[in-house]
């Protein structure tokens, strides 16, 4: 279908369009009119990507002389492939209306283990692996070297790509990651440019503040400073080579560093490295410290940092410092200034180029030194310094770690938000909204959350606080060791599992919560009972082991026989698989999943929190937990013809102040009745809502909801201006 947004003609590929689909559009435009940042909130299953898709690319085409270009994030590489499939048919649909006018060019890109075609460097193990081994048939002097001697190993596609220069260009079109490796392969290339953009789209973008701290953040143990010893050794000898063979490299890289670190730009594209997202832009205009210009000296200051941090990790007490003091702290001990610090991480590059080293996965460990150093010197705050003799939960190992800890995920994306036009931040979960533009410290033109339109109440969720004995259930940690609760837990499921069919999935709060839970149950024979109505998987640590109970738990709902997964809040599972239609009828959220609030780099975060952005402890810690609760519970509804039931199986979320921050999609269908069940409350309402599911879909909404919208709708509500009142 083919409809306006005010001034801009929107290209649909679809005959009917969702309510609040076209509400997403029209406020995604004024994002983009303004030229600024927004936070939307759209129910899952309701089509956000193919909308979100649909307005950029139509506003693209309506601005011919000046069109917006776009980057679209997202978490998995499954979630990518789902992305370019909607935009190849959006495509597909422009191109038949428009012709050639509505070409476009649309690339998945991922790390080079996915996308490369060279078969001898996929044969490596691990992501920097497959780097490196890149490295050693790409560098520069690599395939200098081989013009010389024809049995030096180089990449054939990446010198037909040279030699094929301007025509190497991809034709338009939309390429998933396979159609990319085609490519390639049929004509012998890979490319490795990308220009910058203009719009960006995080989709899924619940945990972005979690993501841009750990961007930031460094762990150092005994295993890492061991390892830089070796690499500094390694070092070492390599200069010593060079001085007796090619001195003039050395003296050439001494004579780069006095004009700064600015001409590293002229580097051939294949040797140049990703620029440090920690260092300002200034930093790089500027000449590096003298005492750190001359190869043999930078190692020497790495020695004395190494052996200054070996000596903070012998510590029997837990140390937390700020940057400034442990700065000062380096300094007086070990003789290293702020400014030199800043410079190691691009100081040990320039070295590792100058001494053509290729093998870079064997200096991972020096790398993060030099990590940590450039970033405790170049932040004074929102970061904080953590020494641990031991983990808490198991003080008898001894494993000391020091942790760079970043507080502030706007450090981490405010180049972003400086850099992009427009960038848009959107997922199923992101309430409460008003939290975010201040944990990531910017002021979004947008910020917005939509309700779902439905023709049938096809999400049905409850929050269960006792057991059939009705006493409390809950995962405080009061309560989480009481027989009572497991036993009541258990006698939830089994009654669910006899009457819920095909799917259904469970929830818990940690993984040592979840192995408790089991163990108790497989004692007192709950297990047993639940393997007579549905076979039970879980997902453990290891991917491969819950890869291959995911697939049997499919085979199982697929032949009818039905089964029950057990997974963990802040799992891989949680986090990117669906459970849609008869693979997630029910899903059980067992607890509040809280963090570790004993650990001290979440206390440290918190404190930070409380002083910076007035954010209050308890706020942030309720904020974080009911974010992952309904992103678990999300999973089971993933259009609006399915269909599935929630439990949150735990007192406190009959409280307002929890349930209030759960996203105004869920809360909508949330009865007053179903806040405080017990188990055969919540067995009845179960029974009736699947038996009201169970009667024919009437998609088109004929029975007074009209949740589907044609061409002539939309332009019938436009003509006497109730389009407005859908909108708000």
């Amino acid at each position: 279908m083919i409809f306006k947004v005010e001034d801009v003609t929107v290209y649909f590929p679809y005959d009917n369009i969702y309510p609040e689909q076209y509400s997403y559009m029209v406020e995604l435009k004024r994002a983009l009119d303004a030229k600024g940042h927004c936070l939307l909130e759209m129910p899952t299953g309701t089509g956000k990507t193919i909308a979100l898709l649909s307005l950029i690319t139509s506003y693209s085409l309506s601005k011919p002389l000046n069109p917006v270009k776009l980057i679209y994030c997202t978490r998995t590489v499954h979630e990518m492939e789902k992305t370019l499939a909607e935009l190849k048919l959006l495509h597909n649909y422009q191109t038949l209306h428009l012709g050639p006018a509505a070409k476009i060019l649309a690339i998945g890109l991922s790390s080079r283990k996915n996308l490369c075609v060279n078969s001898m460097v996929l044969a490596a193990e691990n992501r920097d692996s497959v780097d490196a081994a890149c490295r050693k048939r790409t560098a520069s002097w690599v395939r200098a070297l081989a013009a010389e001697n024809p049995n030096v190993e180089t990449c054939d596609f990446f010198e037909n790509y040279e030699k094929a220069a301007s025509e190497a260009l991809l034709p338009p079109g939309v390429y998933t990651l396979q159609d990319l490796r085609a490519f390639g392969k049929q004509k012998g290339i890979i490319s490795k440019e990308m220009q910058k953009e203009s719009v960006v789209v995080f989709d899924e973008a619940h945990n972005i503040d979690n993501v841009c701290i750990e961007a930031l953040s460094v762990s150092v143990r005994r295993q890492t400073l061991e390892g830089a010893t070796r690499n500094l050794n390694r070092i070492n000898r390599e200069i010593e080579r060079f001085k007796t063979t090619d001195a003039g490299r050395l003296r050439a890289e001494y004579a780069r560093l006095v004009e700064g670190l600015a001409l590293r730009g002229n580097l051939p594209i294949s040797d140049a490295w990703l620029s440090n997202p920690a260092l300002p832009d200034d930093i790089l205009k500027e000449a590096v410290p003298g005492n750190i210009r001359r190869a043999e000296h930078f190692v020497h200051v790495l020695h004395r940092l190494v052996l200054y941090l070996r000596g903070r990790l012998d510590t029997e007490n837990v140390e937390k410092e700020g940057p400034v003091n442990f700065v000062a702290s380096i300094n007086a001990h070990a003789g290293i200034d702020q400014k030199t610090l800043k410079f190691c991480y691009d100081r040990l590059h320039s070295l590792m180029m100058t001494l053509e080293i290729t093998d870079t996965d064997d200096f991972l460990h020096i790398q993060t030194i030099c990590d940590f150093a450039t970033l405790v010197g170049t932040y004074t705050r929102g970061f904080s310094i953590i020494i641990e003799p031991f983990d808490e939960r198991m003080p008898h190992i001894p494993d000391p770690v020091l942790q760079l800890s970043c507080h502030d995920a706007s450090l981490a994306i405010k180049p972003v938000f400086d850099r992009f036009q427009s960038v848009v931040i959107t997922s199923g979960t992101l309430s409460p909204i008003d939290l975010y533009p201040r944990l990531l410290n910017f002021h979004p033109v947008v910020s917005r959350s939509f309700k779902i339109s439905l023709t049938r109440d096809c999400i049905c969720p409850m929050v269960l606080t006792r057991g059939s004995d009705q006493l409390p259930v809950s995962t405080k940690f009061d309560m989480r060791s009481d027989p009572g609760v497991a036993r009541n837990y258990g006698k939830l499921l089994v009654e669910m599992v006899s009457i819920v069919p095909d799917g259904i999935v469970c929830f818990f709060v940690s993984y040592s919560y979840m192995d408790e839970i089991i163990a108790t149950w497989n004692d007192s024979g709950i297990l047993k009972e639940i393997m007579q109505h549905k076979l039970v998987f879980i997902e453990t640590q290891d991917v491969v082991e819950t890869t291959l109970a995911l697939d049997n738990y499919r085979k199982a709902c697929d032949c009818g026989r039905g089964a029950v997964f057990f997974s963990v809040a802040r799992g891989k599972v949680a986090e990117g698989i669906d459970f849609d239609r008869h693979y997630g009828r029910l899903v059980i959220m067992f607890g509040v999943p809280f963090q570790y609030t004993l650990s001290k780099i979440l206390l440290a975060r918190l404190e930070y929190l409380r002083d910076t952005f007035q954010i209050k402890e308890g706020d942030f810690l309720t904020f974080d937990a009911l974010r992952q609760a309904a992103q678990c519970v999300g999973r089971v509804i993933r259009s609006k013809a399915d269909y599935g039931m929630m439990i949150f199986a735990d007192k406190r979320y009959s409280r307002h102040d929890k349930r209030s921050k759960l996203p105004g999609w869920i809360l909508s269908h949330l009865r007053d009745a179903h806040l405080n069940l017990s188990t055969d409350m919540a067995l009845h309402i179960a029974r009736e809502f699947l038996r009201k599911m169970a009667q024919p879909y009437d998609k088109s909404g004929s029975s007074g909801r009209k949740t589907l919208l044609s061409q002539e709708d939309l332009e019938k509500m436009s003509n006497d201006g109730s389009i407005n009142e859908m909108l708000y």
